[in-house]
């Protein structure tokens, strides 16, 4: 357990670095004189070095430090993250697993497709459409900019508010929470361990309790990282449909506005969040199957 725990935290580390290499090398661009390949190298050597001394810069658009800007922004987003990964979870895990085995699954595979496909704005709006005409609930898009406090302290009218950003990020994570729990439901049903406790006289209930739904929720947290990079992007999308004014949004604007120290620092801070999750959930996933193994 622990020389797989170090080799996660080394993969962690390594990919940390990776994306501390890739932001240096978006701030480089706003460096003065980083005109060819030499002088570009130079920056983002200074950059990275900045980086490590949690110097990342000022914000081209606000003037204020890239980091304090961020800390004003942030709050919202992971809010808008963590409602919409309850949402993932309450509705992805149950179509997962009646998906994820025998005829159900072949035949509901085509619709599933279609509905995975669809671009995570097209739920959004389809939300909005449907809260604003069948349920007259306020609708934020083409509003002007919601604040940045968290999605669900400014009473019931800002619950209405939030509930459809929530929904629109719970959907795509539901998305890659069933897709992922379909895959382990899909290989666990063909383990041969299965004949064998059969034979042993378990019933199939006590099969599926005590030994497939551990390697099930072990697989759903071996996908966490991926879980928590479709989570973030659809966050992106969504806080820029609904006007909402997090981090993900600020996201969009800088790189439009060309304010390359912000991109860099939210990018790096995305891609930590989804290594993170990966790092935790391979850990857990590897604990658990070891445990149910003794």
């Amino acid at each position: 357990m622990l020389k797989f725990a170090a080799r996660q935290a080394g993969r962690f580390a390594l990919g940390l670095l990776g994306a501390m290499v890739l932001a240096a090398a978006i701030s480089a661009i706003a460096a003065p004189r980083a005109h060819g390949l030499a002088p570009f190298l130079e920056a983002i050597c200074l950059r990275f070095w900045a980086f490590a001394q949690l110097d990342f810069g000022r914000s081209a658009i606000s003037g204020l430090a890239a980091i304090d800007e961020l800390g004003l922004r942030m709050p919202a987003t992971l809010a808008l993250v963590l409602a919409g990964g309850g949402v993932a979870l309450i509705v992805g895990a149950p179509l997962g697993l009646l998906f994820g085995a025998g005829p159900i699954r072949r035949a509901a595979a085509p619709l599933i497709q279609i509905v995975t496909a669809a671009p995570v704005f097209c739920a959004g709006l389809a939300l909005a459409y449907g809260a604003a005409h069948l349920l007259h609930w306020p609708v934020s898009v083409n509003a002007p900019e919601m604040s940045a406090t968290p999605i669900f302290s400014r009473g019931a009218q800002s619950l209405e508010f939030a509930l459809l950003p929530v929904l629109t990020v719970g959907l795509a994570g539901a998305a890659a929470v069933q897709l992922a729990l379909r895959r382990v439901a899909a290989q666990s049903a063909r383990e041969a361990f299965r004949t064998g406790l059969k034979r042993m006289g378990l019933s199939a209930l006590e099969i599926e309790w005590v030994y497939a739904v551990p390697r099930v929720i072990a697989g759903l947290l071996a996908n966490a990282g991926e879980i928590m990079l479709t989570l973030l992007s659809a966050a992106v999308v969504t806080e820029w449909v609904f006007h909402r004014s997090g981090a993900a949004d600020l996201f969009v604007k800088s790189v439009a506005l060309e304010d390359w120290n912000m991109t860099a620092l939210i990018l790096f801070i995305f891609a930590g969040l989804a290594f993170l999750a990966d790092f935790l959930g391979r850990v857990g996933a590897h604990a658990l199957v070891n445990e149910d193994k003794k």
